[in-house]
């Protein structure tokens, strides 16, 4: 780290989206190669996986990619930090909304596996927590679906109001362009529960306008978020610019980095723990989130924005795609401490 008189080797791998392919890179980097913290990890299955590898062998694990929020409630980890979003916040902060705005009967499409399942549990919870209505649902093998009318027709046909999307990336996507095709989102609102920023600049705002989601990230809220953006954009393969999850793969790392100056590297190679205490107990602060903090369940803790796609005569250039709608405090944004069910919270 420059300035520090130490170096960061930094390692990449594939998981391929399969549990037992990432604990296998996990026990390699950590037994062979001495890693001491893995970093993102993205599909929740394999981010549960990995958690487990990183308890055992007592490494720091800095989670950005997953979104189950399982992993700060029944799997916590005292090795593991949790960044940038779950699915806890993602149905409070758009499914909220969408039930303030009206959309209190809910149909559900939702990817057969960890992150799906429970994206619509805790999304469901919220909407019958507000006195809305679940009228079905239905669940897709993933990764093989790509043709979505069969379930987006049953969907038309319960009568429900918000058409809620538990699943991410190509999938969202394409099952929003289907909607579309379809012609869905004239009797029915879109609840995309996760997409981000690179995902709606690829349906493009003639498609996308007007559509609501949540991210703790965009690259235009404030100074520090564009200070940032303008310094990494540059860096990316093929002009592509950061999303929330990079963006949490970079403020966690860097607090973690803050934590080991702290703390002292050969302290912190040897306990990660130690090292997530240490994380835990300083405030974080960085251009992409700004001020904010870990819980003692591993949640890191900032505010999280409501955003809508844009018209396309609102847009100024290509990734000028969201104007922010609401923002929830960050004390109110994420599941309280006390619901989670984390075996390191005492009672």
């Amino acid at each position: 780290m420059p300035g520090k008189g130490w170096d960061v080797e930094v390692l990449s791998a594939d998981h391929q989206n399969k549990p037992d392919v990432g604990v296998s890179i996990a026990r390699q980097w950590i037994d062979r190669d001495g890693v001491d913290a893995i970093v993102d990890v993205p599909t929740s299955s394999v981010g549960l996986a990995v958690n487990t590898v990183c308890r055992e062998k007592n490494k720091v694990y800095l989670n950005s990619g997953t979104g189950s929020s399982d992993l700060t409630g029944p799997q916590c980890s005292p090795n593991t930090v949790h960044w940038t979003y779950d699915t806890y916040m993602l149905g409070r902060s758009t499914g909220g909304a969408t039930v303030r705005a009206g959309g209190d009967t809910w149909f559900f499409i939702t990817a057969d596996y960890a992150f799906g399942q429970t994206l619509q549990r805790d999304t469901a919870g919220i909407v019958t927590g507000m006195g809305g209505k679940v009228l079905g649902s239905v669940a897709y093998p993933f990764p093989e679906t790509t043709d979505f009318s069969t379930h987006l027709l049953r969907a038309q046909a319960s009568g429900a109001k918000v058409l809620g999307l538990c699943m991410a990336g190509a999938d969202t996507e394409n099952c929003i362009k289907q909607a579309h095709e379809f012609g869905l989102h004239t009797t029915m609102k879109i609840a995309a529960l996760l997409i981000q920023v690179r995902g709606v600049r690829a349906l493009g705002l003639e498609v996308a306008q007007g559509l609501r989601w949540s991210e703790s990230y965009y690259w235009d809220l404030n100074d520090r978020t564009r200070a940032w953006n303008d310094r990494v954009k540059g860096k990316t393969p093929n002009g592509v610019w950061p999303n929330m999850t990079q963006a949490g793969d970079y403020a966690a790392t860097l607090h973690y980095l803050k934590a080991v100056s702290d703390m002292g590297v050969a302290a912190a190679k040897a306990d990660g723990r130690a090292t997530v205490d240490r994380m835990k107990a300083m405030p974080t602060d960085d251009d992409c989130f700004g001020p904010g903090k870990i819980r003692a369940d591993g949640r890191a803790l900032h505010p999280v924005y409501l955003l809508e796609a844009k018209k396309p005569s609102e847009s100024r250039q290509s990734w000028d795609v969201a104007k922010v709608a609401a923002v929830t405090p960050m004390e109110e944004a994420w599941r309280p401490l006390s619901q989670g069910g984390c075996p390191l919270i005492k009672a």
